[in-house]
């Protein structure tokens, strides 16, 4: 037989040709590239009774089905809570039909014919509180009977025990009640929102429509008036939390470890003056446990604990410039920071309190980095438990023995392993890994039979002596000798990071673009997170002007490289994002050539207060610094090419920013495309439906018509319709 002998200088592009193509099949119908998921589980740990759904029958002897959702309660493990018909309200919120089962007597009892928000068991297991048309109840399981807290509950006036729109957006949390440690007491919100302005949006069915409206406090405008009450469960008693009124926030509530203490969060319209107060539950008198100030504005977590031991409180803050633990008596004797250096902690994982140490991880040893780190409660003795430039997510035990580790990198999927802590004679604290879970080996392979690029991170100036973090995915056969367009993916808002060493900061949408010829860059402009408090506040009062400088920098620098077409640099984002994309299109109009902004805000005017305040304050006090970076005041700069795309039931970031947005392009004469989705929200989204594909492929084919040249492939179809009349 006659040997054929391949030219070597053939071989990458034989290579190449045997890699299957990534789909927009694979990515957003098939789950081509899902991962493996592992759940953390420790040998002995307490396991939740069994359900079998074939014992799911109610009263009427009807079957109601797989659960949903299933609500567990250590103080009675006897009792578990079943939603059911679960319906979604904004990016928090739910109701559902909810079941009491008692495992023993496999007894299932609908709580009410309604649907209930929030239901939770109380600490002694004897009852049930819940929200129902906004008011708050409570459920008696041995006597099989319900009571109403609260009577005054009506829908766009009263809320109690939930949240309004604002507070769920914007301090991340919708339960707004919390059991006391032993169950004697209710501590809950009661929302006034009847000075505050209704938004509406059309929701779109087969006959006339439906106007839905609500409340959503604008920029400048009226928040709810906000109390806590506390509730004595009984005795039947109501009183409530004494705190200075007026135009402020409780962003939380917390109890201590007293079951007569409840801690009520404080804080001023420009959130930038905190106040724990300590409230008595039976009076409602309060005292300053804790304050603090900043010269631009404090962020709200849930990183605060109160010590088992009565006397001492764990938190993170940045008052010395970066993101760290502390802890303080409750008596204000002793303050103690626990983790220190020019390094930010992203999480606290568990707190020892018996051997006194707090593990927490953080952005090291690069802000793009995470690790495990354990220090003791005096803050002296600090080892760094997992290592590497990576990114680590862990898992502790109850008795902070064992963990799981699961890491990954920018081109690594993620692994597990299950990871053991030792302390010796000498209190020196080591790890080791007991076992690998899982490789994600399934991944790796798929990952390796469609060819998928290395990215790799790269370190971009600014014109104002700053270092940007980005990453950049080069195309697919990439030769230096030729020009690629390139496409910046943008977040950039204040706090947020993209630039992380994790995979899936590169998405499979990117790796598409790549092997379609494109390169892709992100990077993290000025007011992105974990490098500081300095880097992270710099764009306050001024929205968008640091961070669009930053992209454009970072575009003269990548346009400068030989193998970058830099006439068709464009830019894209989604909702900050978005407003990034048409700020590179307007104000960027030098280096960016086109882009595309997905539910972008084109004014901070149009925006919620609790969000823009923080960073803006309001329209009132800083015009100039609303009017000078809003998109729609800038439509005459457009050389390029635009398409704008947003959701028609936007509960979040209004459709009003895209048709103001499209009124001022019309009136500066600028010609741009669109993409409209009726009934969808912030996140336009939906399989059955076909929305999540329609959306990715118009993007796609729109990127490739418009920003495609020679190195490219062109879309499968036309990205432009024909024009009707």
């Amino acid at each position: 037989m006659r040997k054929f002998l391949l030219p070597l200088f053939l071989l990458p592009l034989f290579a190449l040709a045997q890699k299957k193509p990534i789909t927009l099949e694979d990515i957003y119908k098939k789950e081509t590239f899902r991962g493996e998921r592992v759940p953390a589980v420790f040998e002995g740990a307490k396991k939740d009774p069994e359900i079998k759904t074939e014992d799911l029958i109610d009263d009427a002897g009807n079957a109601i089905g797989q659960p949903e959702d299933i609500i567990f309660s250590t103080a009675n493990p006897n009792i578990v809570l079943i939603r059911m018909n679960i319906e979604k309200i904004y990016r928090h919120s739910s109701k559902a039909t909810v079941y009491m089962y008692d495992v023993a007597a496999k007894k299932l009892t609908k709580l009410d014919d309604e649907k209930l928000m929030h239901p939770t068991l109380s600490p002694d297991g004897s009852q049930i509180a819940y929200v129902k048309n906004n008011n708050l109840f409570l459920y008696n399981i041995a006597g099989n009977s319900a009571r109403a807290i609260t009577t005054d509950g009506k829908w766009n006036f009263i809320i109690n025990g939930n949240c309004d729109w604002v507070y769920e957006e914007e301090f991340g949390f919708t339960q707004a009640y919390q059991w006391s440690p032993k169950g004697n007491y209710l501590a809950y919100y009661r929302f006034d929102e009847s000075r505050v302005k209704e938004y509406q949006f059309t929701q779109f069915d087969d006959t006339y429509n439906n106007q839905y409206s609500y409340k959503y406090p604008k920029a400048g405008e009226d928040n709810s008036k906000v109390e806590i009450h506390i509730y004595d469960v009984t005795n039947s008693k109501d009183v409530k939390a004494q705190y200075e009124t007026g135009d402020i926030y409780i962003p939380r509530i917390k109890w201590t470890t007293e079951d007569n203490a409840l801690v009520v969060f404080w804080m001023n319209r420009h959130q930038d003056n905190l106040k724990l107060l300590l409230t008595n539950a039976q009076t409602g008198a309060s005292n300053i446990l804790y304050e603090e100030k900043n010269k631009y504005y404090i962020d709200i977590n849930d990183d605060w604990q109160f010590m088992k031991d009565g006397r001492n409180y764990l938190f993170t803050s940045e008052m010395n410039g970066f993101n760290h633990i502390y802890m303080y008596s409750l008596d204000g004797k002793t303050k103690t920071q626990i983790s220190k250096g020019h390094f930010e902690v992203t999480a606290i994982d568990g707190v020892d309190e018996v051997n006194k140490r707090v593990f927490y991880t953080m952005a090291y040893p690069r802000p793009m980095d995470r690790n495990l780190f354990v220090t003791d409660f005096a803050g002296t003795k600090t080892t760094q438990l997992t290592q590497g430039e990576a990114w680590h997510r862990v898992v502790l035990n109850d008795n902070f023995t064992q963990f799981y580790d699961f890491k990954s990198d920018l081109n690594t999927p993620q692994s597990v392993t299950l990871n053991t802590i030792s302390i010796d004679k000498k209190n020196a604290i080591s790890t080791a890994v007991i076992k690998t879970i899982d490789e994600n080996k399934k991944l790796k392979d798929t990952l390796s039979a469609y060819g998928i690029g290395k990215a790799e991170f790269i370190r971009v100036p600014n014109s104002k002596g700053d270092t940007l973090n980005g990453w950049m995915l080069k195309p697919a056969g990439f030769d230096p000798s030729k020009k690629y367009p390139v496409l910046f993916c943008n977040y950039g808002g204040p706090g947020s990071q993209q630039v992380g060493n994790r995979f899936g900061a590169v998405s499979f949408w990117h790796q598409l673009l790549a092997q379609k010829g494109f390169i892709v860059v992100s990077v993290d402009n000025t007011g992105t997170g974990f490098r500081g408090e300095e880097f992270k506040k710099k764009t306050y009062l001024q929205l968008g002007k640091f961070e669009m400088e930053d992209q454009v920098d970072a575009a003269k620098y990548i346009g400068n490289m030989s193998f970058v077409d830099k006439n068709n640099i464009g830019h894209w984002g989604w909702s900050y994002g978005g407003f990034m994309s048409a700020l590179a299109i307007t104000k960027g109009n030098e280096v960016f050539s086109a882009a595309v902004s997905v539910a972008p805000v084109t004014s901070w005017r149009y925006y919620d207060n609790i969000y823009t305040e923080r960073y803006m304050r309001t329209p009132q006090e800083n015009p100039k610094g609303y009017d000078d970076n809003s998109p729609i005041n800038h439509t005459n700069k457009i050389k390029g090419k635009y398409l704008i795309i947003h959701g028609m039931a936007d509960d979040n970031v209004h459709f009003q920013n895209a048709t103001q947005m499209i009124s001022a392009l019309v009136k500066s004469n600028i010609d741009f495309e669109s993409a409209y989705y009726p009934n969808k929200n912030h996140g336009i989204s939906g399989k059955v439906d076909n929305t999540t594909f329609h959306l990715w492929s118009k993007m796609t084919n729109w990127i490739m018509e418009n920003m495609g040249n020679e190195n490219t492939q062109k879309p499968s179809q036309p990205a432009k319709q024909p024009k009707g009349f």
